[in-house]
């Protein structure tokens, strides 16, 4: 089910939790839509990829390059069809549906561009639920400290209809670090907000990785906010397209703007829509 690897480096990593130096790691992983091979199409093509613990990196690519169908399959939430994925050192194959929520509720935290919050409940309701939902005890004091970290500690009885986007996808990253994951996957979480909060919440994942020590993966297509990660991996045709390191605004876009011309988008992957 989740095997374990031997792969470790000194220190604890909390009950239950392996010690594995990287937090996320794939290998040869393929995704194919499609019932037939006349209407097949090949999301990803053989993705190895492994991502260190406390990092933050940005996944890029054209409309169609695999990006969200890797998120997808690297966070547990879709299956590839071949390939192996390793989150916290642990192997996900195999074992039931049920087994595999379990195992992305302790260890993977999700914030949407959508929020995905429940609007009938509070500020801190919402962001407990992760753990009343796991049947873990609820650290409301924990809680609150997050929530005033991330600047929203006196809305702790506001409900979202009463919150701006920014302080919406405040409370999905107050959500996420809660259960103190592994590994956060973003979903283009900036895509629903104007650029000032777009920019507060980029400084928040930012302080994800290096104040609470977590690694952050961001699904973007923006350039701006890949500026923010440590760096950004690019897709196209479902295939890697390369890596940069510290990267800058300018190039990324010099680099998307590349990827862009060279794929051809009639015969790329197929993103997959995000799904719970």
């Amino acid at each position: 089910m989740f095997r374990r690897t031997g792969t470790s480096r000194k220190g604890t990593a909390g009950p239950g939790r392996s010690t594995s130096s990287e937090a996320l790691r794939l290998v040869s992983v393929t995704k194919t839509y499609g019932s037939s091979d006349e209407n097949a199409v090949t999301a990803l093509d053989r993705v190895s990829l492994g991502l260190r613990a406390g990092t933050f990196t940005a996944v890029m690519g054209p409309s169609g390059s695999g990006k969200s169908t890797l998120l997808q399959c690297a966070a547990g939430l879709d299956r590839p069809d071949r390939g192996v994925v390793r989150v916290d050192g642990e192997e996900m194959t195999g074992g039931t549906e049920a087994a595999l929520t379990k195992f992305r509720r302790q260890r993977i935290g999700f914030v949407f561009q959508q929020y995905n919050l429940l609007p009938t409940l509070t500020v801190e309701q919402n962001t407990t639920l992760p753990l009343k939902l796991a049947g873990r005890r609820i650290d409301r004091n924990r809680a609150r400290e997050i929530l005033a970290q991330v600047g929203l500690g006196d809305r702790l009885g506001h409900r979202p209809d009463e919150l701006s986007g920014g302080q919406r996808q405040r409370v999905a990253i107050a959500r996420a670090l809660v259960t103190e994951p592994s590994v956060i996957f973003a979903d283009e979480p900036t895509g629903a907000l104007d650029t000032r909060s777009a920019r507060e919440v980029l400084r928040l994942l930012r302080e994800t990785v290096r104040v609470h020590g977590r690694t952050v993966v961001m699904v973007t297509h923006d350039p701006v906010a890949a500026s923010y990660a440590d760096s950004v991996v690019f897709l196209a045709d479902g295939r890697l397209a390369g890596e940069l390191h510290a990267p800058t605004v300018d190039a990324v876009a010099e680099r998307m703007a590349h990827l862009g011309d060279s794929a051809d988008a009639d015969a790329s992957g197929y993103d997959a829509p995000l799904g719970v």
